[in-house]
C-alpha cells in the first residue's frame, strides 16, 4: 500500500504495508564514539545528542539550499540519466542533518548504490507506482534497478523532498522508512532520482554503531519546524519513535509529561521487527500537538532498563 497525500499539485508518497522496505537485522558492536569528530555530544546521562547551542544553527544552514537536481534521463527512452548537482549533495545533506540531530554519525554516498537508485527512480517513474519488487514485465525493467528497489525508500517526490517525508512517515505504522534512515548499520547510501520519483538506496550497511537506543524526537533542543518540514503531515499525527537493537522494546510502558502534567499519548509497542532496528515502539499524541517552548519529558518503563529523556521544543525560525 503507498500513502498518498495531495497538497495543490504535489503528491507526495512513501511506501507503506507490504510495501515498506523490508526487515533487515544487523548486528552490533563497541565503537570508540570519540572518534565521532562531527557531532557535539554533551550529556552526562549516556545518550548522544547534539549541544542544544548547535541545533538551530544547523538546522537552518543545512536546509538553506533544498534545489533538487536536474534529470537528465528520459521515461520514453528509457534512460535512466543523472540526478545532476546540486540533488545529491543537498539530498544527503538533509540525510545527515536528521542523523545528527538523533545522535548518529554522517554517512557518505556511494557511486554503485546511487546507480542502482537512479535505475529504480526510473521504474518508478516509468511505471507510475512504488513497489519493492518490481515485477521484470515493468516498462524499463532492469536488474540494478530492481535490486535499488528492494534496498531502497521510495517516494513521489525528488529527493529532497523524500528525505523529509521518510522521517515523517505519516500513515506507515511500522515507520519503517525513519528507522532505515536513523539505522545503526547505515554507513554508504545512494541516490537516484526523477523529476518526480526518487530511491534513497540505504538498506544493507556494514557499519556497527553501538547505539542502545535511538528517538524521534531526539533528546535535546528540537526544532518546531521539523515536527512538520513539509506543507503537510506532522510527527502529532505519525508519533514520535525509540528504536534498538538490543533493548526489546515490545513490552514498553510510556509516560509524556510536560509542565508537570500528563500528556496522553497512544502507544503501540508492537512494531514489526528489522525496519531498520532491532525493536521499535511508537507514541503517538492525543489530542495534544507539540508546541515551541515547551519541555516533554519521556519515560519508558517495563524493560530490562529504563529510559528518561527530555525533548526542549524551540523555534528556529526556518
Amino acid at each position: 500500500m503507498a500513502l498518498a497525500m495531495l497538497v495543490g499539485t504535489l503528491t507526495a508518497a512513501a511506501c507503506g504495508g507490504d510495501d515498506e522496505p523490508g526487515p533487515m537485522f544487523t548486528d552490533t558492536s563497541d565503537v570508540d564514539i570519540a572518534q565521532w569528530v562531527d557531532v557535539p555530544w554533551d550529556d552526562d546521562t549516556g545518550n548522544l545528542n547534539p549541544s542544544n547551542a548547535a541545533v538551530c544553527e544547523r538546522w537552518r544552514a543545512d536546509r538553506s539550499d533544498r534545489s533538487e537536481g536536474v534529470w537528465t534521463g528520459s521515461v520514453s527512452a528509457c534512460d535512466p540519466g543523472d540526478y545532476l548537482e546540486p540533488g545529491p549533495s543537498n539530498t544527503l545533506r538533509h540525510v545527515n542533518l536528521y542523523r545528527w540531530m538523533a545522535g548518529l554519525p554522517a554517512v557518505t554516498l556511494d557511486d554503485a548504490r546511487s546507480a542502482e537508485a537512479q535505475h529504480c527512480a526510473l521504474m518508478m517513474d516509468a511505471n507510475d507506482q512504488l513497489l519493492h519488487e518490481p515485477p521484470t514485465s515493468w516498462t524499463c525493467y532492469a536488474g540494478d534497478g530492481a535490486q535499488g528497489a528492494r534496498l531502497s525508500n521510495l517516494a513521489t517526490t525528488p529527493g529532497i523532498a523524500g528525505v523529509d517525508l521518510f522521517m515523517l512517515d505519516t500513515g506507515i505504522r511500522n515507520l519503517g522508512h525513519r528507522r532505515w534512515i536513523l539505522a545503526n548499520s547505515v554507513d554508504t547510501i545512494g541516490i537516484g532520482s526523477t523529476n518526480g520519483y526518487s530511491c534513497l538506496h540505504l538498506i544493507g550497511g556494514d557499519a556497527n554503531v553501538d547505539r542502545r537506543w535511538v528517538a524521534w524526537p531526539p533528546p535535546g533542543e528540537f526544532p518546531i519546524e521539523a515536527n512538520n518540514p513539509l506543507s503537510f503531515g506532522s510527527l502529532d499525527e505519525a508519533g514520535w519513535s525509540i528504536q534498538s537493537d538490543t533493548l526489546d522494546l515490545r513490552g514498553a510502558n510510556i509516560t509524556v509529561t510536560a509542565n508537570g502534567q500528563p500528556m496522553t499519548v497512544r502507544v503501540d509497542n508492537q512494531l514489526d521487527p528489522g525496519y531498520g532496528s532491532g525493536f521499535a515502539v511508537s507514541f503517538t499524541p492525543v489530542s495534544w500537538k507539540m508546541q515551541a517552548g515547551t519541555t516533554y519529558s519521556v519515560q519508558v518503563r517495563g524493560l530490562i532498563e529504563d529510559i528518561d529523556y527530555s525533548v526542549s521544543v524551540v523555534s528556529c525560525g526556518g
